[in-house]
């Protein structure tokens, strides 16, 4: 990482100020197919941002209706996930995980999300995300340039944007290599997706992770258009093992990273994910307000 004493201290002093309120969201344990409820649910549990419902770009009545109940709750959608492997090695999955990803990228242009995020993928033949030896290649980068650009110009989004998460074992990996995607892409509707956790991928990041979470916001603020919310814990054994907590019960500090989120200007939904229940998305969501009451920043 290339941060010195004095960019550190420039750069806090940056996202001292609160900024705007955080939408902060995670997915509900309803049972229930009525856009009209499930908007309702997340206004419940606190929640202004959550990730898109279940739906087809061509059902046009149920994406109107997820639209406006989400709306009515002012409940952003922050992102709808696309989650399929755009390297595959084998072609024919290939072409079939490619229009799968156009076609969640239509759906949130069309119910009016902030993006549609997806990994750039993996030539890894048995694990759809999994780490490769060339993965870090010129052919990687290549590929998923074509990839990004081929999507959006597929579907010629106005309002969503098309996003690839961060990952520790894949591009984009840290904040340079997406700046470097960003503007090998060159598309206005290409944007940001931050996981600060997928970032620590190294003793050193994960004991420094208020510094990563810095450059990241620092590099990458005039993009971001969601992120995600995790915490990670190091588990002793002979070899690096990092594994996925409830916020709060691992080493990621939060407030750098919800001052980020609020002084970006604009909102950028923080989303929760991996937890297994209720229970624990609720003790997670607690643990972010609470950093985020003793950081000065608010909610939505």
């Amino acid at each position: 990482m290339d941060f010195t004493r004095r960019q550190f201290a420039a750069s806090a002093a940056l996202f001292a100020s609160p900024g705007r309120a955080v939408r902060l969201g995670g997915p509900i344990f309803l049972k229930s197919d009525d856009p009209a409820a499930l908007a309702r649910e997340h206004k419940r549990l606190g929640y202004a941002a959550a990730y898109c419902p279940a739906a087809d770009v061509k059902n046009t009545p149920r994406v109107n209706a997820i639209e406006a109940a989400f709306k009515a709750e002012n409940v952003v959608i922050a992102e709808v996930g696309a989650w399929k492997n755009l390297l595959d090695p084998d072609a024919a999955k290939r072409k079939e995980n490619f229009d799968y990803v156009v076609s969640r990228m239509a759906l949130a242009e069309a119910v009016g999300a902030r993006c549609c995020v997806d990994i750039a993928g993996s030539f890894n033949d048995k694990v759809w995300y999994g780490p490769h030896k060339d993965n870090f290649t010129p052919r990687f980068f290549d590929a998923t340039v074509e990839n990004a650009r081929k999507i959006i110009d597929a579907v010629k989004p106005r309002r969503a944007k098309f996003a690839f998460e961060i990952m520790g074992w894949c591009m984009p990996e840290t904040a340079d290599r997406y700046v470097q995607l960003i503007k090998a892409i060159d598309r206005p509707a290409f944007a940001a997706h931050v996981d600060v956790c997928n970032a620590i991928n190294s003793p050193e990041k994960f004991y420094s992770n208020a510094a990563v979470t810095d450059e990241i916001f620092r590099k990458l603020g005039k993009w971001i258009v969601s992120c995600h919310a995790k915490d990670l814990q190091w588990i002793p054994e002979m070899n690096v093992h990092f594994v996925e907590v409830i916020p709060g019960r691992g080493e990621i500090d939060y407030r750098p990273y919800l001052r980020g989120i609020a002084g970006l200007g604009y909102e950028a939904p923080l989303m929760l994910e991996h937890l297994k229940t209720a229970e624990e998305y609720n003790e997670g969501a607690a643990y972010i307000r609470k950093i985020g009451a003793q950081a000065g920043v608010s909610f939505a």
